[in-house]
């Protein structure tokens, strides 16, 4: 496992923490929009962000388990945190090939440079 440090772009680029994208479904129990609206407020979500972005960064083109193996936070945190990247405008989805870790086919996941125009 590789520890890696929360980039400092986070605090340059502000347009970065704009992500206020729902994380509860509309059919979600209430104790969901609970759980969604406190670990937004919190701070915890934009950390967690932050944490995939910099993965995203110091690993490129890996997909979220081996990303996961790599840094030590948890596949189901990625999972959730990487379209919100996405939508950050930080990293973009990849092309799909075998995990290196389940063998399955997944996603791979790039880190976009600053200032660069993903198309969705």
């Amino acid at each position: 496992m590789t520890t890696i440090r929360q980039e400092t772009f986070w605090d340059r680029d502000q347009s970065l923490r704009l992500v206020d994208t729902p994380i509860a479904r509309s059919s979600d129990p209430e104790s969901s929009h609970r759980a969604a609206a406190e670990l937004t407020a919190s701070g915890r979500r934009g950390q967690q962000i932050a944490q995939t972005i910099a993965a995203v960064r110091a690993f490129p083109g890996k997909t979220s388990q081996e990303l996961s193996d790599k840094t030590g936070i948890c596949r189901f945190v990625l999972a959730r945190r990487l379209p919100e990247a996405v939508t950050a405008g930080a990293i973009a989805k990849g092309q799909q090939r075998p995990c290196s870790v389940t063998g399955k086919l997944a996603l791979t996941w790039w880190p976009v440079d600053p200032g660069m125009k993903v198309a969705a």
